[in-house]
């Protein structure tokens, strides 16, 4: 019933840009925050950017500048736009949904970005 579907990954040169999209369902989208993470091989996953219900965000240090998450409450997706991509960024990106009242947290599948020369 709920579905995370992720898009947009593949692979790019340093300095390129990719935009990654999650489409959401089986929930009320708009009373949630979502959020990407990445996991860089041999790392741990960590958050990359949030965005409340009504559009607050809050990046990593680490993409701060360079990463714009947004989201279109209407289609029920939110979106990565990576600029100024480097090889670090090299990871999946998974999209992620919660909401402070509740326990729940829903996971997309991951999409793979590889940043290479």
């Amino acid at each position: 019933q709920v579905q995370l579907v992720e898009s947009g990954g593949g692979l790019v040169q340093p300095g390129g840009s990719l935009r990654l999209s999650c489409a959401a369902s089986g929930f009320t989208f708009s009373l949630y925050v979502m959020a990407w993470y990445r996991q860089a091989p041999g790392k741990q996953r960590e958050l990359v950017a949030t965005i409340t219900g009504g559009g607050s965000t809050n990046y990593a240090d680490s993409v701060k500048g360079r990463f714009t998450i947004s989201r279109d409450n209407a289609k029920n997706t939110v979106y990565l736009q990576m600029n100024s991509l480097k090889p670090e960024d090299t990871a999946v990106y998974y999209c992620k949904a919660s909401i402070v009242t509740s326990d729940l947290v829903y996971w997309g599948q991951g999409t793979q970005v590889t940043v290479s020369s």
